[in-house]
């Protein structure tokens, strides 16, 4: 089988966006190259190199994100794919750098593709209790773990990306039996299923993208907890009647700033809120905001170049 191999030319702030654009279109994987996690492996010791190029460290490098697609279906999609991300360079508004958003495109031989991408995940373990296992896979979970299952269209959020899994292991701190918990733009869902699987009594999924509710949707029926999760196509927190004891909003430092004034409205007093995607040049911008609104700093964690932030109302 042939496939179009497409490029994306974008940004370390906007790879995680791109490639949620990316995941609209195809079932057969996406990557992500970026050199910066190259230099953060070496920063913190995880591996060494002999050497690195200064130039490579010194120089501003892309980020390229691939997506694989059926040749005989890039004539109808590869439109609707830049006309997504042209939508969103206009929806970052200046708060996102997008980079070029250059697309680039090849034919490359895919037959064992969608094995080759499936064999790279395995049950992955976060924090205590949390394991994330490809729905193809069997797991057993050890005593007190709880078990997320996503589908093979792993889009928007798999726990792999240093945001999401920040989320999880202060979810797992702070979350109690009997909570309420509203994630506010919910990607695949992994967050809320995750809470709803440690004892949350409510869980309030929201997206402002279809495709992502209709993924959420799909892995929460999956997961078995239907019956205790809400799932809605809605402008991030359109409800001030919504309540929650626990929220969690992994989105990026420029929207969490947006969102920082209309937040508490939605947290009950002594709950805990959980914000991520937030790099390092923002970290102060997002803690101005939302100690503004009277939330108190509780804990921040760091992975990488990426920061998550625990706050108490």
């Amino acid at each position: 089988m042939l496939f179009t191999e497409v490029t994306v030319h974008t940004t370390t702030e906007c790879s995680e966006l791109v490639a949620d654009v990316m995941w609209r279109y195809t079932n057969y994987g996406v990557a992500l190259s970026d050199l910066k996690d190259v230099i953060a492996l070496q920063r913190d010791k995880v591996m060494y190199w002999d050497y690195i190029d200064e130039e490579l460290l010194s120089a501003r490098r892309d980020v390229l994100v691939k997506a694989f697609i059926p040749l005989e279906d890039t004539k109808t999609l590869l439109p609707q794919i830049r006309a997504d991300l042209e939508e969103l360079r206009q929806n970052s508004n200046g708060f996102v750098d997008t980079g070029t958003l250059e697309t680039v495109c090849r034919s490359v031989e895919g037959d064992d593709w969608l094995e080759i991408w499936r064999k790279h995940f395995r049950p992955l373990h976060i924090g205590e209790r949390v394991v994330v296992v490809p729905e193809w896979i069997s797991y057993e979970p050890s005593e007190n773990e709880v078990i997320v299952k996503l589908d093979s269209n792993m889009a928007f959020g798999t726990g792999e990306h240093e945001t999401t899994s920040m989320c999880l292991k202060l979810l797992q701190k702070y979350i109690k039996n009997g909570d309420v918990c509203i994630d506010v733009g919910c990607g695949s869902g992994i967050l809320g299923i995750a809470a709803a699987k440690l004892g949350a009594k409510t869980c309030y999924l929201t997206d402002i993208d279809t495709i992502a509710v209709q993924s959420a949707g799909h892995n929460c029926k999956n997961n078995g907890v239907e019956s205790n999760t809400v799932v809605a196509h809605s402008d991030l927190l359109d409800d001030a009647s919504l309540k929650g004891d626990i929220m969690l909003a992994n989105i990026t430092g420029e929207i969490l700033c947006r969102l920082a004034p209309s937040i508490p409205k939605n947290l009950n007093v002594g709950g805990t809120l959980i914000l991520s995607g937030i790099i390092e040049s923002r970290l102060e911008m997002v803690k101005t905001a939302f100690s503004a609104q009277g939330l108190k700093l509780k804990e921040t964690l760091r992975e990488g170049e990426w920061f998550a932030l625990a706050y108490g109302l």
